[in-house]
């Protein structure tokens, strides 16, 4: 059987990398894995190495490819199918960068072929973003929670641990595939306040960079969204203090927060109604286009 990827061009050398994956179609509240990634990318300067073959893994009856049309000539088609990138940090390390829609079909095959592949590169670690919704406060640091099939692993991180079932994405499956090849792999998920879900949350991107460097033993220059964060928090900040339910839920948030942090737990219950998501992120917005 053919393999179902090709190398693009001349590999250079790959010495001991870390593999990133962050692939669309699952759970990323705010977009703050996808905005994570991009910042990777940008900071390592990757270049894609590898392409899936795309009939194998994706339904574009499902995920049509874009067309671009000028003045009545189909110019060309744009397919949204998964790649690999290469990059490297300051320090010269090596990144790889498993980007694009998570596959529709043979997701067996794609995360053994992802594990060949890494085994092939020499792949020191696996580490997956994403990000969701939580009934958090903004004006708290963002909490980060991993998952790993290796539990050796998973006690070394200081991290958030829980204990849920839920649907599982790719990266997921690739954490196992990898596992059975003795490569460690690992997931980390940044917390987004339950009432920005609709909108950019550049601070759980950088909690996610920060720990994504901490874990992958690489360092990028995540210095502009941290600035991005801080703007954005001030501006949370205007918009609630002018809303006396807002800030009343805020206040409530933040005091539950502490107590459950106070008392060594991390996972939170609200008893009190809380005004949606959809609600504050309405008023946010508005706010924005006022000024």
């Amino acid at each position: 059987m053919n393999k179902p990827y090709k190398i693009i061009g001349t590999l250079p050398q790959i010495k001991d990398p870390l593999l990133v994956v962050m692939m669309t179609g699952w759970i990323d509240t705010s977009s703050a894995a996808a905005a994570a990634i991009e910042l990777v990318a940008k900071e390592a300067s990757a270049v894609k190495i590898i392409d899936f073959d795309m009939d194998t893994f994706v339904d574009f009856r499902a995920r049509r490819p874009i067309m671009e049309l000028r003045d009545g000539v189909n110019t060309k088609l744009v397919w949204s199918t998964p790649e690999i990138a290469l990059g490297r940090d300051v320090n010269d390390k090596d990144v790889l960068l498993l980007t694009g829609p998570e596959p529709d079909t043979h997701w067996n095959l794609f995360a053994e072929t992802v594990a060949e592949i890494s085994v092939q590169f020499g792949v020191r670690r696996m580490i997956g973003i994403g990000a969701y919704p939580f009934a958090t406060p903004h004006t708290r640091a963002v909490y980060v929670s991993c998952t790993s099939p290796d539990k050796d692993l998973v006690a070394s991180l200081p991290y958030l641990k829980s204990s849920v079932d839920v649907p599982a994405g790719m990266a997921a499956a690739i954490e196992h595939s990898l596992h059975g090849r003795k490569i460690q792999a690992l997931g980390l998920w940044a917390r987004v306040p339950h009432y920005v879900a609709s909108m950019p949350y550049p601070a759980a991107s950088a909690a996610l960079l920060a720990a994504l460097c901490d874990t992958g033993g690489i360092s990028l220059d995540v210095s502009s969204m941290r600035e991005q964060a801080k703007s954005q928090r001030d501006r949370l900040d205007q918009l609630i203090a002018g809303n006396n339910d807002h800030s009343q839920m805020l206040t409530q948030l933040e005091q539950t927060f502490d107590e459950q942090i106070a008392n060594g737990t991390t996972e939170i219950n609200f008893g009190a109604p809380i005004p949606s998501g959809d609600e504050i992120a309405a008023e946010f917005e508005k706010y924005l286009r006022d000024r």
